[in-house]
């Protein structure tokens, strides 16, 4: 007759725990939607204010430099939408700047 420790011997450690043929997961695949919704919000603001200096008369000698990083920022925030499943967020967010631009211009 076995004995119990003889039992446990004989099978690997994870099946002893119920997780027979179960791939390890790599961490956690959730994210925190408020600190997803912050960066981007931050995001947004470098890119207000790269267009700001686009505009800007004294740096008008940096303009290639910064249509390169108005360029890559707005990519950033494209793929940074699609990777966290942000779409009708940046659609309310989008509303939500034009409306600010048109007080501004008011």
């Amino acid at each position: 007759m076995k004995d119990k420790q003889s039992e446990f011997e004989d099978h690997p450690r994870d099946e002893r725990r119920g997780k027979r043929n179960r791939p390890h997961k790599e961490g956690a695949k959730t994210f925190r939607r408020g600190r997803a919704l912050t960066f981007l919000e931050s995001l947004r603001l470098k890119e207000s204010i790269l267009k700001k200096q686009l505009t800007s008369p004294e740096l008008q000698t940096i303009n290639p430099i910064l249509v390169g990083e108005l360029k890559a920022i707005d990519m950033i925030i494209e793929e940074y939408i699609n990777h966290f499943h942000l779409n009708e967020l940046a659609s309310e967010s989008e509303l939500n700047m034009e409306k600010g631009d048109e007080h501004e211009t008011n």
